[in-house]
């Protein structure tokens, strides 16, 4: 029978489908539920320093008493990193598989502060949740760029458990960054953060979120940089996220190359049965095509060993559609 465990960021897993950072992943009972329905890894929800920062102020700002100030912020801050340390630490003891946290801050202390603090609460990984808005015209892409490598530096220069970074689409050349990254002491990338997305509402005259929840059409460029990263020469191990509902869609990814897989929307829709149906799925089609493993195929049609790389290109989009036009 075929076998799916593959090895993420230096660790074993029985599966390449991990269960992402979300709601579900902020439960212990859910982490353990995760792992009965056979996710290899969980990815527990973001800390979030803004969430943080933003829970202190609030309280502080309904003193009266200036020097209160200090005390309740420091309270209001050390009390939601317990509440996570003490999931992380808690999710190891009661899982086998592991454990990654997941933190996302816009200090540079802060990154550090957090990384710490999970490190010695046990955690199996970091994955780093990092994006910063373009809004300065004077700043260039290599400055914005700069940022990210400095706080792969800084967490590198004080960790001992392997990062990953999870990243936006929006890079002047993303294969270049993800080398770069590498070089700078990530083990991982995470393809691709979801961000919140404006959309306007003409009746109200208001602009809204627009929905968070991934589909599967969205793979499409999804799978062209996985494909396109998977084939250079880096030692960087990917995790594809994005429209992940069927076991083929996990298929697709690791065809591209990703090493693993995460699911998030489709736990919304679905709960943690998904991930069964993901694993038997590629079970049945690995036995029908005779794959023993996930190596056997992992990578097999990425830009580098299909016949003709260049479908992976944009220029094919004339070529491919001119019938139509």
């Amino acid at each position: 029978m075929s076998r799916i465990n593959t090895r993420y960021l230096g660790l074993e897993l029985e599966s390449p489908v991990i269960a992402g950072s979300s709601n579900f992943t902020s439960r212990l009972e859910s982490i353990v539920e995760a792992e009965a329905a056979g996710a290899g890894a969980v990815v527990l929800k973001s800390l979030f320093e803004e969430q943080i920062v933003s829970m202190a102020h609030s309280m502080s700002s309904r003193e009266t008493y200036p020097e209160a100030d200090d005390y309740l912020q420091y309270y209001t801050r050390t009390n939601s990193v317990e509440t996570y340390l003490d999931l992380v630490a808690r999710a190891r003891k009661s899982v086998r598989i592991p454990v990654i946290a997941s933190i996302n801050c816009f200090s540079p202390k802060g990154w550090i502060d957090f990384a710490l603090e999970i490190e010695k609460a046990g955690a199996s990984a970091l994955e780093v949740n990092i994006f910063f808005m373009p809004v300065d015209k004077h700043q260039s892409s290599a400055d914005s760029e700069a940022v990210y490598f400095k706080i792969i530096d800084n967490l590198r220069k004080k960790l001992t458990i392997p990062i990953s970074v999870k990243i936006g689409l929006r890079f002047s050349n993303l294969l270049n960054f993800a080398w770069q990254m590498n070089n700078h002491g990530a083990s991982g990338i995470v393809m691709f953060n979801r961000f919140y997305e404006p959309d306007f509402d003409i009746n109200n005259l208001n602009v809204v979120p627009a929905s968070v929840l991934s589909n599967p059409v969205e793979q499409r460029y999804v799978l062209r940089w996985v494909g396109m990263l998977s084939s250079q020469d880096t030692k960087l191990d990917i995790s594809a996220t994005t429209g992940v509902y069927t076991g083929e869609d996990a298929i697709k990814y690791l065809l591209a190359g990703a090493t693993t897989v995460q699911v998030c929307s489709a736990l919304y829709k679905r709960g943690f049965t998904v991930i069964t149906e993901i694993n038997e799925a590629m079970h049945k089609w690995m036995d029908g095509k005779d794959f023993k493993t996930l190596s056997d195929f992992r990578g097999k049609l990425n830009y580098k060993n299909i016949d003709n790389p260049s479908l992976f290109e944009r220029s094919q989009f004339m070529k491919h559609y001119s019938s139509y036009i």
